[in-house]
């Protein structure tokens, strides 16, 4: 303050043959001076995507100081997805999500961050408005009026999209208290963890994990939940009912697909990161059980499922089984494909190879790819083909929105 109220006798004192002209390059001094401070607050911020139609899709995220450097866990229920991605530019921020190939670019504002997370696609970028706050453990709801009911157990659930289509899932959902977890199982996956709050008679459900953004609310009834609302990314919307129902269960996924008639055996040949061709008539899979896993590097059930998978290698591996995962990125660049990949291979340490397809995921590619199949209806799909090079039947994973 005394700099402010009595500059004339500061530069008196320091600078006694000055004359007070000198004041007025203060400001300039003191711009000059300004310093930006390189960290994030540590402990549990709650960051805000909004949606296009201004719904926000709240999270939680916890910064911490991990030798001499900043590192962000994403949380979802149990799950704790870290990244270590994080830099600065004066009092901008930058955090690079470490798989799904998208980020955040964000300005601080005082203690708070403002900015944008991008998406990067294919062919384009979807951007969302986000805002994160400091010392904020609470995700949906400040001093939530407790819940009037408990829905732990499992629920028929029903989504309808806009275009009229309905959707089966099962809801598997455990209450304590008003604190809320679960997730929606659907035969072609599920929305892994989910997190939120049941307060009253209304239930809040959210999820970030670098890749999809979801919000589900509804009103329970007795066994019924009414006017369910499914927000995901920018601009999606979807529908949702369900009722109490202990024994739903999903279709058979070994049923979702199968050999085209006049096909035995799945075939293909395609590039490893190397560019070298891999095919299942090589040596390395004669003789054995062959695990087809057929994934991309921005699906986050694909992620869940390397990480079995890879245990399920190293425990099997010697005794004649092999994995090999074919990739369906969101290009048909090999190099950006590769770079894609390298960043899954490296995070878990994926030791049996990875065949860049030249496929997307989208339309009907994956069909294209693999002519013999009656259809992929999601990733990851995981093929198994037994000794004599005949598949046996196939299990379906990833939900996509």
């Amino acid at each position: 303050m005394t700099l402010y109220n009595r500059p004339a006798l500061i530069f008196d004192h320091i600078f006694p043959a000055m004359k007070f002209k000198t004041l007025l390059y203060l400001p300039l001094l003191l711009l000059c001076q300004t310093t930006f401070s390189q960290k994030l607050a540590t402990g549990i911020w709650r960051g805000r995507l909004k949606t296009q139609k201004g719904i926000d899709i709240p999270f939680n995220f916890e910064v911490s100081n991990i030798a001499g450097k900043q590192q962000i866990a994403i949380i979802n229920a149990t799950e704790r997805f870290k990244v270590s991605g994080i830099s600065f530019k004066r009092d901008s921020v930058f955090i690079k999500m470490p798989l799904f190939d998208s980020e955040f670019r964000l300005k601080k504002t005082g203690v708070n961050l403002q900015g944008k997370w991008i998406r990067h696609l294919g062919d384009h970028d979807v951007a969302m408005n986000f805002t994160a706050t400091p010392n904020t453990p609470w995700r949906i709801i400040k001093n939530a009026p407790n819940a009037t009911v408990n829905i732990t157990g499992r629920w028929s659930a029903t989504f309808v999209s806009a275009k009229g289509k309905p959707d089966i899932t099962v809801g598997e959902f455990k209450q304590v208290g008003n604190k809320l977890t679960g997730t929606f199982l659907t035969t072609t996956g599920d929305d892994r963890y989910l997190e939120g709050i049941v307060t009253g008679n209304t239930l809040y459900l959210s999820a970030f994990d670098g890749n999809h953004n979801y919000l589900f609310t509804g009103k329970i009834k007795g066994k019924t939940i009414t006017e369910g609302k499914q927000y995901a990314g920018l601009t999606s919307e979807t529908s949702w009912t369900a009722r109490r129902d202990d024994n739903a269960k999903l279709p058979d996924a070994y049923s979702l697909t199968a050999l085209k008639p006049g096909y035995k055996k799945v075939a293909f040949s395609f590039p490893d990161m190397n560019g070298k061709k891999i095919s299942l008539t090589d040596s390395r899979f004669k003789n054995k059980v062959v695990i087809v896993q057929i994934l991309g590097s921005w699906c986050p059930n694909c992620m869940d499922e390397t990480g079995y998978l890879i245990n399920y290698y190293k425990k099997f591996h010697h005794k004649g089984v092999e994995i090999v995962g074919l990739a369906y990125e969101r290009t048909k660049d090999f190099n950006k494909s590769k770079a894609s990949l390298l960043q899954l291979k490296d995070r878990f340490n994926i030791p049996y190879p990875l065949l860049i397809t030249g496929y997307t995921a989208s339309g009907d590619d994956p069909a294209k790819s693999l002519p013999m199949m009656a259809k992929v209806v999601g990733f990851p799909t995981t093929i198994i083909i037994d000794k004599k090079g005949v598949d046996d039947r196939d299990r379906s994973g990833c939900r996509k929105h």
